[in-house]
């Protein structure tokens, strides 16, 4: 395995429904010490909605926080944004690419707070919005997916790509050990008749943004996707609700094999982010994370292959529950985590 020291390491996913920097930062820290990851916080501005908070500085983007919406005015001649951008992505400008404190309040004060620690946690998490759940879901007026227009989709992997390799460098400035993740839901649905877009043309925009990223680099997807589909692009960690759809993973084993083979790991996202995880206990959700994982041994991986490459998650972002039911389900993921630890550490 590439990430010994990583294995059955808890991280967070992203999101979480606190409107305090301060407090959400404490308890990612409390809950997720090895590799926390800076909170996303949706309800304390609409600028920090997933497809908002790394808009900032794209050419004719149309933050309407009045009517929560945010398009593309291509109405306008956006010849000199475009030239602006392009001339930053050439040159490497990342501070072209800086995330204001507007959009991402959690995202100071966790440098401040993970600065301030006695000493540095394993790794630090980053995420940010992938280009096909961007790229579908912010519009022009007309109501057409900025993907379908060939200059605006190249210039918006070319802006995820500077925003990711922007917030990585700002991350390596408190702890050199970084992951970042590219979160697209939107791949679960490439070749439907709802998404006409090619596999090779999904993955080409995945790996134009992942190529930006210097350390360890995943993807995270909380629906059913073309898992080789993500496990074919340079990612080193495949994030997914396993919780959900282990099932669907184990349908591809020869992908997977090649994928653990060369390095790659599987975040077990074992801790369903609903009401469901009222109803769950510890010993309920590793007896589920032991039946996910043998869907694979029994299909001839061996258990300590699947076992030393298995990091433990939520299944997805908690953004938009309650913070009593977060801080359960943060809580279950270390307790899970822990207790695999205890039975496989050595």
């Amino acid at each position: 395995m590439a990430f010994p020291a990583l294995a059955l390491q808890t991280l967070p996913i992203g999101s979480t429904p606190h409107t305090d920097p301060a407090e959400a930062v404490q308890k990612v820290l409390e809950y997720f010490p090895d590799i926390p990851a800076w909170p996303q916080l949706p309800r304390r501005s609409f600028l920090e909605n997933m497809l908002v908070q790394f808009s900032e500085g794209f050419p004719g983007v149309v933050v309407d926080a009045g009517e929560k919406k945010v398009y593309v005015d291509t109405s306008q001649d956006l010849t000199a944004e475009l030239e602006h951008l392009y001339s930053a992505y050439l040159e490497q400008n990342l501070e072209f690419a800086t995330v204001s404190d507007a959009y991402a309040a959690g995202f100071r004060r966790f440098l401040q707070d993970v600065a301030a620690l006695s000493q540095p946690p394993l790794a630090l998490k980053g995420q940010i919005v992938g280009p096909v759940c961007w790229g579908m879901m912010v519009m022009d007026p007309r109501g057409r997916p900025i993907l379908y227009d060939d200059v605006l989709a190249d210039a918006l992997v070319k802006h995820l790509a500077m925003k990711a390799a922007w917030q990585e460098r700002e991350l390596r400035k408190v702890c050199p050990s970084v992951m970042l993740f590219v979160d697209d839901p939107y791949v679960a649905a490439v070749g439907s008749a709802y998404l006409p877009l090619g596999r090779e043309q999904a993955q080409a925009l995945l790996t134009e943004v992942l190529s930006a990223i210097r350390g360890l680099k995943g993807v995270h997807c909380c629906a059913n996707a073309d898992w080789p589909l993500l496990m074919e692009t340079p990612i080193d960690i495949l994030s997914l609700d396993a919780y959900g759809y282990a099932e669907n993973l184990a349908l591809y084993p020869e992908d997977v094999h090649t994928f653990l083979e060369r390095g790659g790991m599987i975040a077990w996202g074992i801790v369903p982010t609903s009401k469901a995880a009222l109803n769950e206990t510890t010993e309920s959700l590793v007896d589920r994370l032991h039946q996910a994982m043998n869907l694979l041994v029994r299909k001839g991986i061996p258990f300590e292959k699947v076992l030393s490459a298995s990091l433990i998650t939520p299944s997805c972002g908690t953004g938009t529950l309650s913070p009593d039911l977060v801080e359960r389900i943060f809580a279950l993921t270390a307790a899970v985590s822990a207790e695999m630890r205890r039975r496989y550490g050595d």
